[in-house]
């Protein structure tokens, strides 16, 4: 599991901290940091909060694309 730049790059956009995410979503920011360092993996149910929170789809924030090397 890689960094999720993704979630990042939406919460910068929408001018929130991590706080302001973790609040949203009910968790703390720790946790959201973890996510975003690629050092955690969320649940289903959080997934959809975050995506909710940021106006994203799970295709969106979580989808990663398949390596050459994966295959």
């Amino acid at each position: 599991m890689g960094r999720n730049i993704k979630i990042k790059v939406a919460r910068v956009q929408l001018d929130m901290t991590q706080k302001d995410l973790a609040l949203a979503v009910g968790v703390s920011r720790q946790t959201i940091n973890a996510i975003e360092q690629g050092e955690y993996n969320p649940t289903i149910k959080l997934c959809r909060a975050i995506c909710k929170a940021l106006g994203k789809t799970l295709d969106d924030l979580f989808w990663e694309e398949e390596n050459e090397d994966e295959r």
